[in-house]
């Protein structure tokens, strides 16, 4: 069984046969909520390409979920659903914005508007810069820092856990921050493939209008590519040489924990397997009846960036 992780404020979301996020309390306790069970079929992860649109989907869908709770326990302020609503509107809108919008006019400002690929090629490259800009830039406040320990922390515990080892923080220590299934790797086999997608509308004779509409609808086909990528350079060690950018970026968009992190991501990722750790305190009573339920199906899919 595969699991996946994404680091979210002051703690761990884990996905496996249950998807858990576990969050450090300002008393010290580590509280436990569980946001559900995987409801996807497996026959619909066995289907390359559609199997990465949905674990996109769903990375993002309970990846904002886990963020919004995190905050909440980790500042005891309730967050309104409105705010919630908001912020996930603006996120959208500033990242097609400044990810799609802005990049293909600033190429189409260049002169690079009349052969697409060197239209595609540049625009990705901007984007790419955009990108690496921006995470050099969150991560130079202190708060992303220790979101980015935690997404080291989640590392070794799946680590840990693929190593077949027992999921203790002495176990854990020893592994590295950076596996070769993390979202950052798949965030820039993404930026890649959209390149060489995007100078296929040349062959359609787009407007400029067209080449963002397109830009657009193609995330699906885009993330279906680069989804059986990754699953590749996981699965054949000899080409994960090709995963070297994203594995080089891991170097900026994760950190070492230290043992009470790593505790955290070990707490997350017992429950998200069904090993439940007695030593908890759960202040949720929903979560003690949901793991008497009957387990589902499980799907495989890229970690979450942290």
């Amino acid at each position: 069984m595969k699991v996946g992780g994404q680091a979210v404020i002051d703690g761990v979301l884990m996905m496996g046969k249950k998807i858990v996020v576990a969050v450090r309390k300002h008393s010290g306790e580590i509280e436990v909520r569980e946001l559900g069970i995987p409801g996807v079929s497996q026959k619909w992860m066995r289907i390359p390409f559609i199997r990465g649109f949905i674990s996109l989907y769903y990375s993002l869908y309970f990846g904002m979920k886990a963020l919004n709770l995190s905050a909440e326990i980790s500042t005891d302020e309730k967050m309104k659903k409105s705010e919630s609503f908001f912020s996930i509107l603006i996120a959208v809108v500033l990242a097609v914005g400044l990810f799609i919008v802005f990049p293909a006019y600033l190429t189409k400002w260049l002169g690079f508007k009349d052969n697409e690929f060197l239209f595609s090629l540049v625009d990705g490259l901007i984007r790419l810069g955009l990108f690496l800009s921006y995470v050099f830039f969150i991560s130079l406040f202190e708060d992303v820092k220790s979101v980015f320990r935690y997404h080291g922390a989640e590392h070794k515990a799946v680590h840990t856990y693929e190593h077949n080892e027992e999921l203790t923080v002495e176990n854990a220590r020893k592994y590295s921050t950076i596996h070769p299934r993390c979202g950052t790797n798949f965030v820039m086999i993404f930026l890649i493939i959209a390149i060489l997608v995007h100078s296929l509308y040349g062959l359609l004779g787009v407007t400029m209008l067209g080449r963002i509409i397109f830009r657009i609808f193609a995330i699906p086909v885009v993330a279906g590519i680069s989804y059986e990528l990754l699953r590749l350079f996981d699965k054949y060690p000899k080409i994960r040489f090709l995963a070297l950018p994203g594995m080089i970026l891991q170097k900026l968009t994760t950190a070492e924990p230290d043992d009470s992190q790593l505790e955290v991501a070990l707490v997350s990722l017992r429950h998200a397997i069904g090993v439940v750790d007695t030593a908890v305190v759960f202040d949720n009573n929903e979560l003690k009846e949901k793991n008497q339920q009957t387990e589902p199906d499980i799907y495989e899919q890229p970690e979450f960036l942290g």
